[in-house]
């Protein structure tokens, strides 16, 4: 009984093989997502770590590219601003002495010459991880820049009349705004630049008199709150694009090392899966010579050549021996096959062949094993179709591999129809049709893949290795062919293998004369 049984014994050996292959890369995929859990944690760590180290309560490279867009910003408007100074100047030289508009001019040309150079000076720095030396310098120097743009007001604090002091008020508020838009990246700057020009249009203004002057001096304050507030949003803007960015940097930088990894295991993964297919193609000799021996002496002993056993049991044990035999035979010849497929090794032995004559020997050949199940096979050719460009060795197992299937699963009194015939295009098919249990459409890519079985074959005793329907499509695959697999429950299976154009020869014209 241990040997009659040892054919299921081997297919459950197989499927044992694939559960642990599925349990190990199950495993692998939980060892990585861990590792990721760990990358995860250890990256908020460190920037939670971070967060608290820096001295705007965002990680330190923000603070550097923080004072960096401050830098840019100052530098590059300093002919805009002296500009802007000179336009303002020319204005009130209507109501000052042309010498102290001048001298408040250079006054706010050198300070702002000054906050500029502090800002080249960090750019060609190489110390630019001191952030919070260079932004003392920078609130120094905005808060003396805006010290000077506020003289303006005493300048003017001589002069009567309502329309003045509004023009006056007028252009330090637009001084304050323009240090509010080019400072917005460092909010202490932008503190340090306004808060003078503030305190000297209130203390001037109040002690002015006046309604309007009154007025002017309650508006400051408010709009001093006003820009501290457009520069916290301005701030807060180019925070959020700084880590838009660095977001991602680092999503672009785990995408390269994810596809590194990827292109590392798919190179890992080839080169085993061609090691493997090499071995088993390399095996055919050791392993196909012992088993001859073993059909050979088992068939002489089941046969009694040599005369007949003292004890029958020992012919019916010959007789196990020689069918588990066989059938490790034929599974071993598609192992076989399937490895030199996926190793690039099969070698068509190609000839002009008769497609028809070629499945119809196929069909004689299982004619008795579906007479056995109570089966019939119709058949349907199309007359004359001429000669195909293939390997016949290649033709048959293929239409083997196919009808046998179908006599597997197709119940006592079914019925199989084999068709060959013309494409649309010119080619040639070959369709077998079973009124089987059919496939459920999840379970055609399983039965599609290597040692793959569905839920029928699973259940009945007959079930193979699962290597026939790829060994099929990877020989089709081979002549340029396609291979297409239809299946409805409880109606049935089609299977269409089809060969291109190419491969049929037409036959030539006649020579003219």
């Amino acid at each position: 009984m241990a040997i009659t049984d040892s054919p299921p014994a081997m297919k459950t050996g197989a499927r044992q093989i694939s559960d642990q292959l599925r349990r190990r890369l199950a495993a692998e995929a939980g060892q990585e997502a861990a590792k990721e859990r760990k990358r995860s944690v250890a990256t908020k760590v460190r920037e939670a770590r971070e967060r608290l180290t820096s001295t705007t309560g965002t990680r330190p490279a923000f603070d550097i590219e923080l004072a960096r867009l401050y830098a840019h910003s100052r530098y590059s408007a300093i002919y805009a601003v002296v500009a802007l100074a000179i336009l303002a100047g020319i204005v009130m030289l209507l109501w000052l002495p042309p010498l102290a508009v001048a001298l408040w001019i250079a006054a706010v040309a050198a300070s702002y010459v000054l906050v500029a150079m502090r800002a080249k000076s960090f750019l060609d720095s190489g110390d630019q991880a001191r952030v919070g030396h260079w932004t003392r310098q920078f609130v120094s120097a905005e808060f003396l820049h805006g010290t000077v743009i506020a003289c303006l007001v005493p300048l003017g604090s001589g002069i009567h009349g309502d329309g003045v002091l509004v023009f006056l008020f007028a252009i330090l508020l637009l001084a304050a705004v323009a240090v509010t838009a080019l400072a917005a990246s460092v909010p202490a700057a932008v503190t340090a630049g306004t808060l003078p020009i503030t305190a000297m249009v209130v203390g001037f203004y109040g002690a002015h008199g006046g309604q309007m002057a009154v007025e002017v001096a309650v508006l400051a304050p408010i709009a001093q709150i006003c820009l501290l507030l457009l520069s916290r949003r301005l701030f807060q803007t180019s925070l959020l694009a700084l880590q838009f960015r660095a977001e991602k940097d680092a999503l672009i930088g785990e995408l390269e090392q994810a596809k590194a990894n990827s292109d590392e295991a798919r190179r890992r993964a080839e080169t085993a899966n061609v090691a493997k297919s090499r071995f088993l193609a390399t095996m055919s000799h050791e392993l196909r010579t012992p088993l001859n021996a073993i059909l050979g002496f088992s068939e002489v002993m089941k046969n009694e050549v040599f005369g007949q056993h003292a004890n029958q049991t020992y012919r019916d044990y010959a007789g196990d021996i020689y069918t588990s035999g066989e059938h490790l035979l034929n599974l071993i010849n598609e192992l076989l096959d399937l490895s030199r497929i996926e190793a690039g090794r099969y070698e068509l032995n190609e000839e002009a062949l008769d497609l028809v004559h070629v499945v119809d020997d196929c069909r004689h050949l299982l004619k008795l094993r579906a007479q056995n199940r109570g089966i019939t096979i119709a058949e349907l050719y199309e007359p004359g179709m001429p000669l195909l460009w293939a390997d016949e060795r290649a033709i048959r197992q293929i239409t083997l591999n196919l009808v046998s299937n179908a006599i597997k699963f197709t119940p006592q009194g079914g019925e199989i129809r084999l068709t060959v015939g013309w494409t649309d295009d010119g080619g040639q098919y070959v369709s077998v049709v079973d009124t089987g249990p059919g496939i459920p459409d999840d379970e055609i890519p399983v039965v599609m893949s290597s040692f793959g079985q569905g839920s029928l074959a699973l259940k009945t005793a007959e079930q193979g290795a699962g290597l026939g329907l790829p060994i099929v499509k990877g020989l089709v695959d081979l002549h340029g062919g396609t291979f297409v697999l239809r299946s409805k429950l409880r109606e049935g299976t089609e299977v269409v293998v089809t060969f291109p154009p190419s491969r049929v020869m037409d036959a030539l014209p006649p020579v003219p004369q």
